[in-house]
């Protein structure tokens, strides 16, 4: 139920995954509001603990990736997807956030080039 903004009510916002914006107005003891707001404290540790966990243990498995990439003989068929994982796992490694979907498509594209059509067979 929406309520009308009030000098002590809280308005949550948020938008939605398809591009909207959902509101709703709560009264200072509003138990959703309260559940609302535990849940978001709850979450947002978790992702901190996961996002720590995450940036300690990182390094060693990215090293194991790499001693297992190159003990690989380079002419097997797997080659190309070693190749691009090994690189994405290096841009990750390279970045404090997340490697953003150009970059994916620039190292995807280098390794799995596209098909070009055969001019020979017209």
């Amino acid at each position: 139920m929406l309520r009308p903004a009030g000098l002590d009510n809280t308005r949550v916002a948020y938008v939605k995954t398809g591009g909207g914006i959902s509101e709703t107005w709560h009264t200072p003891d509003c138990p959703a509001l309260a559940i609302t707001q535990i849940n978001m404290e709850e979450g947002s540790k978790r992702v901190r603990e996961q996002d720590a966990w995450a940036r300690g243990v990182f390094p060693a498995a990215h090293e194991r990736l790499r001693k297992a990439a190159a003990a690989r003989p380079a002419d097997t068929a797997a080659q190309p997807f070693v190749d691009a994982l090994s690189e994405l796992v290096q841009a990750q490694a390279d970045t404090t956030g997340i490697v953003v979907l150009h970059r994916w498509v620039e190292i995807l594209e280098r390794h799995f080039p596209p098909e070009l059509p055969d001019r020979t067979h017209e």
